[in-house]
């Protein structure tokens, strides 16, 4: 009996996963927080971030290069400065079939998987296959410290 209810729980539990989105990626390093995590999965797959995960400094302004960028796969967040103190955060998921974004180079940030390129300062599509930009997300900073909002 206490079989089936693992497999059943098993089941429930891959249907929920495979909804969310397609990448496989799903760190749980904050698990611990507010709720049953769902705070953090929205906000790793674009989702709002209306309370909870959000005021957690995730990085140092000396972390994220000028003209660069750098990937956080846990918070699934890439965090850019396309020119000098102005930091810009959007999504590292690839808007063309979900994968993770991986490197960040010549002011674009590449997606391994297809090779579509996304521009530093907006998000914008740079080169394809995706049509769409990355999904900006809020960031702000208080002296050192870069802040999802």
């Amino acid at each position: 009996m206490a079989a089936a209810g693992v497999a059943g729980l098993a089941v429930a539990l891959t249907a929920c996963g495979s909804e969310d989105a397609p990448s496989t990626s799903t760190s749980n390093s904050s698990g611990a927080g507010a709720g049953a995590g769902g705070d953090s999965t929205a906000e790793a797959n674009g989702g709002s971030t209306s309370g909870g995960a959000g005021g957690t400094a995730i990085a140092k302004t000396s972390d994220i290069p000028e003209g660069g960028g750098k990937i956080f796969e846990d918070e699934g967040v890439v965090i850019t400065q396309p020119e000098a103190g102005q930091y810009k955060a959007f999504s590292a998921t690839c808007t063309h079939r979900g994968c993770a974004v991986k490197s960040i180079a010549d002011g674009v940030i590449n997606c391994p998987c297809h090779n579509s390129n996304f521009s530093i300062a907006d998000g914008s599509v740079k080169s394809g296959p995706a049509t769409k930009p990355l999904p900006a997300k809020k960031v702000s900073v208080a002296g050192d410290s870069i802040t999802l909002a």
